[in-house]
C-alpha cells in the first residue's frame, strides 16, 4: 500500500514513512492510493470473527507489509483489548460506548495502534543498526500533538515508556476537564505537557507551523499523533466494524436481513467520522452518516451553502469538538471524489447548542436512565433531529468519552455525583506537571530550541 499527499506535490510513500513523518513534505495529509475493497464473502465472515482477528484483517492492507504479520497481530490485539459495547437507549437509538479503554475515550484505539507501530519501527531501526555494526543510536522520534482534551491523555498513555519516542502535548489552558488534564500532565518519563494560554486552534496552529519550520526539522525528527497521522486515523475504522457485528446480532432476522445502521458521530476534527466513511467505502454495509457538531459548525454550514468558511473556534461544553478548522474534512472530500452531490448524499450535519446539549443530558438520564457525556449528548440531539426527518430509521450514536471526564456539566444536568471509575481514581492523588506557554509560535520555537 502506497500513500499520496492530498497536496499532490510530494512523492508517494509506504505506511512506515507516512506514520513516521505524519504529514507530507508539501504539508498535505496522506491518503491511501487505494481503499481496500472487502468482498461479500469477507464481509459475511466478519460477522463472527473475534475482535483481534477482525482488527488484523482490516488493518493489514493499510500497513502493506511494513510490519510483519505476527507483530501486526500482536499490535492489533493490544490495541483493542477492551470492550466496545452497543447499548440500546431507546427503541431507535443505541449507543456505541467507546470509553472502556485506559483513558476512557475513543482515542485510545488510534493512540495505542500508532504508538505500537512507531515502537516497532524504532526497534527495527535499532536492530538494523546492530546488524550493520553501527555505534550510532537510532534517532529519537518526537511526537507533537495538539489536544482539545481526550487526544492528549490517550497519546500520553499509549506512548508512555515507548523506547525511541518522546511526546510533546500542547493543550489549551483552562479548557480541558480535571481528569483530562491529569491524564496528560502526570505521566512523566517521555511525556511533556505544554499548557498554552489560548484555544485548541492556537495549539493546532503551533503544531502545524512546527512541521513547516526548517530549523526544528533539522534538529528533531517530528511526527504528529493527531488524526492527521494515518496510523492514528485509520484504526478508528475498527469501532464501526465492532458496532456492525453487534448490530447484526441484535437486529438480524431469520432471513439474514437487518435494518440499516445509520451512524451519528460527534465531530470536531472529523477524523472519527472520516474513518467510518472509509470503512463504508471499503465495503462495510453501513447506512447514512450524521456529523453532530456544536457551535463550531463549519461543515454544517458548508453542507447547507456549499461555502467553506473557517471561523475562530468558540468554547462549548463539548470541548473536544471545539475546532474551527477541521483537518480531516479534506479526506472526507477525497473519499467522495470531491463531489458536493456525493457528499450531501452520504453525510448530513446538525449543529447543537450548549443549552440543548445540557438539557439532553438531563432528559435522557431522567427518561432512559442513561448518562451521556456532553459529546454523546450532541450526538443524541442530532440523532433525534435525523429521526424526525427519517421515519422508521434506527441510529447508533458514538459515545466518545466517559461522563466522568466532564463532571461540572454532567453532574449539574443530572443532579447527582458521577462515580469515578477505579481506572482513573489514582490520578486524583497526582500533581500536574506542565510548562506554561504563550499562544504563539515564537514562544514554542524558543522553548524547543532552548
Amino acid at each position: 500500500m502506497q500513500y499520496y499527499s492530498l497536496g499532490k506535490q510530494s512523492p508517494n510513500v509506504n505506511f512506515k514513512t507516512a506514520a513516521i513523518t505524519g504529514q507530507a513534505p508539501d504539508k498535505g495529509l496522506y491518503f491511501p492510493m487505494e481503499i481496500p475493497k472487502f468482498t461479500a464473502a469477507q464481509i459475511e465472515r466478519f460477522k463472527t470473527l473475534d475482535k483481534a482477528t477482525l482488527a488484523f484483517e482490516v488493518m493489514k492492507p493499510y500497513v502493506g507489509g511494513t510490519i510483519d504479520d505476527i507483530s501486526l497481530q500482536e499490535i492489533c490485539a493490544e490495541t483493542i483489548n477492551f470492550d466496545f459495547p452497543l447499548v440500546p437507549i431507546t427503541e431507535h437509538i443505541a449507543s456505541l460506548e467507546l470509553f472502556h479503554g485506559p483513558t476512557l475515550a475513543f482515542k485510545d484505539v488510534g493512540a495505542r495502534f500508532m504508538s505500537r507501530c512507531l515502537g516497532y519501527f524504532s526497534q527495527q531501526e535499532k536492530a538494523a543498526s546492530k546488524l550493520e555494526g553501527s555505534n550510532i543510536s537510532s534517532p529519537i522520534t518526537t511526537v507533537l500533538v495538539a489536544t482539545s482534551g481526550d487526544t492528549g491523555g490517550a497519546v500520553a498513555n499509549g506512548f508512555l515508556g515507548v523506547e525511541g519516542v518522546n511526546v510533546i502535548i500542547l493543550y489549551p489552558k483552562g479548557k480541558v476537564s480535571l481528569i483530562q488534564e491529569l491524564q496528560l500532565t502526570t505521566c512523566g518519563q517521555n511525556i511533556t505537557a505544554l499548557e498554552v494560554d489560548g484555544s485548541f486552534d492556537d495549539c493546532q496552529a503551533i503544531v502545524k507551523e512546527a512541521f513547516m519550520d526548517g530549523d526544528l526539522n533539522q534538529q528533531y525528527n517530528l511526527t504528529s499523533a493527531n488524526s492527521i497521522n494515518v496510523a492514528r486515523w485509520l484504526p478508528q475504522q475498527l469501532y464501526y466494524f465492532f458496532a456492525w457485528q453487534q448490530w447484526v446480532q441484535l437486529n438480524q432476522d431469520e432471513q439474514g436481513n437487518y435494518p440499516a445502521m445509520n451512524i451519528v458521530v460527534p465531530s470536531g476534527n472529523f477524523g472519527n467520522i472520516c474513518a467510518g466513511m472509509m470503512a463504508k467505502a471499503s465495503g462495510l454495509p453501513l447506512g447514512h452518516f450524521v456529523a453532530a457538531c456544536n457551535a463550531n459548525d463549519v461543515v454544517t454550514r458548508f453542507l447547507a451553502t456549499e461555502q467553506y468558511e473557517i471561523h475562530q473556534s468558540v468554547a462549548t461544553v463539548s470541548n473536544a469538538m471545539d475546532v474551527g478548522n477541521p483537518s480531516n474534512f479534506v479526506r472526507i472530500m477525497e473519499i467522495l471524489q470531491n463531489n458536493f452531490i456525493h457528499l450531501t448524499n452520504a453525510l448530513t450535519s446538525y449543529s447543537i447548542n450548549d443549552a440543548t446539549t445540557t438539557s439532553t443530558i438531563a432528559r435522557v438520564y431522567k427518561t432512559h436512565n442513561y448518562t451521556l457525556d456532553p459529546h454523546g449528548a450532541v450526538a443524541f440531539a442530532a440523532a433525534e433531529i435525523y429521526l424526525s426527518k427519517n421515519n422508521f430509521a434506527k441510529v447508533v450514536i458514538l459515545e466518545t468519552a466517559h461522563p466522568v471526564k466532564f463532571p461540572e456539566v454532567v453532574e449539574e444536568a443530572i443532579g447527582e455525583k458521577i462515580a469515578i471509575p477505579n481506572s482513573v481514581q489514582f490520578l486524583l492523588d497526582k500533581q500536574k506537571v506542565s510548562i506554561p506557554l504563550a499562544a504563539n509560535y515564537a514562544a514554542f520555537k524558543q522553548w524547543m530550541l532552548r
